[in-house]
């Protein structure tokens, strides 16, 4: 008989192309994976992987089998999620982590919220521009800006329409102008934050018929907590290109005007990350749940 455990690492190898990747994953001996897969094998009757000291690869019958093993485990899965409900009394430890803006401005009263309408959960948020590593860090899932790039976490989506926009304050745009094409960003003072260990200084943006145009931009003020750079926005301290989440709410309030908003910013999704054995946690579901009802009035107004 066909071991679900066994299918499911059997999936997991195959997306990480490692036994010992996806031994990590679930916390087991390479070998133990190994084995697994030997016992799938025999109850199957074919060969899944060709294995060499250096690689490990599906083969023909194994790249044939996949789809339908994917397909039997996320049935399983949406029945055992069926089953208990969404309603269930949620207990233990969940550990948060998300960028300095986006956390501190917006998720944190609603993970206080969140947390409020659950008592039995302990919360842990952090916060900090530097990204979380949801294997290796104190933390469950991972609020993160951008696409899902790794086969070794699942993305679920929670803002798929999010992209990044100029703005400034009217202070800063009554004593030196606004631009009015992106050349002009050149003569402007740009402010910077750090972006994958280094000042975000080259600003892309999406150009009709696919592709992207980079700028490189200048200013005398960069920070490593992008919270700060929109806060020197708002003191009038120059030009910012940030996801539009981050600003929302200063633009309505007209704290900070949008500029060139006939140009369409960088595509900034926003995606919860967690690693595949996690994704079904009932309070991983009601995480995702409960933030993508609070996301989507937010999106209303983007240029």
């Amino acid at each position: 008989m066909v071991r679900f455990d066994d299918l499911q690492l059997f999936i997991r190898s195959a997306a990480l192309g490692s036994f010992s990747s996806a031994a990590r994953e679930v916390d087991l001996l390479p070998g133990q994976v190994s084995a697994a897969i030997q016992r799938l094998e025999r109850e199957l009757d074919i060969r899944l992987f060709a294995r060499s000291t250096r690689s490990l690869r599906l083969t023909a019958e194994g790249e044939h089998y996949l789809p339908y093993a994917q397909q039997v485990v996320q049935t399983l899965n949406e029945g055992r999620e069926r089953l208990h409900g969404l309603d269930q009394k949620l207990q233990g430890v969940l550990q948060v982590a998300a960028p300095s803006d986006l956390g501190r401005n917006i998720l944190l009263p609603w993970l206080t919220a969140f947390r409020r309408e659950h008592p039995g959960i302990s919360l842990r948020f952090y916060v900090s521009d530097q990204i979380a590593d949801v294997f290796r860090d104190p933390v469950d899932v991972a609020i993160r800006y951008g696409g899902a790039q790794d086969a070794s976490y699942v993305a679920l989506p929670l803002v798929p329409g999010n992209r990044r926009v100029l703005v400034a304050s009217p202070q800063y745009l009554a004593r030196h102008g606004r631009p009015s094409a992106l050349e002009e960003l050149h003569d402007h003072a740009c402010l910077q934050y750090m972006l994958h260990g280094r000042g975000y200084d080259k600003w892309a943006f999406p150009v009709p018929g696919g592709g992207r145009r980079v700028l490189a931009v200048s200013g005398a003020l960069l920070s490593d907590d992008a919270d700060v750079v929109r806060r020197w926005a708002l003191a009038g301290e120059g030009i910012i290109y940030k996801s539009w989440l981050d600003v929302s709410e200063d633009v309505r309030a007209g704290r900070l005007e949008v500029l060139l908003p006939q140009v369409p910013g960088e595509a900034l999704p926003v995606q919860l990350v967690c690693p595949h054995r996690k994704q079904y946690s009932p309070a991983i579901q009601q995480l995702h749940h409960w933030l993508r009802g609070r996301f989507e009035p937010l999106m209303a107004g983007l240029p």
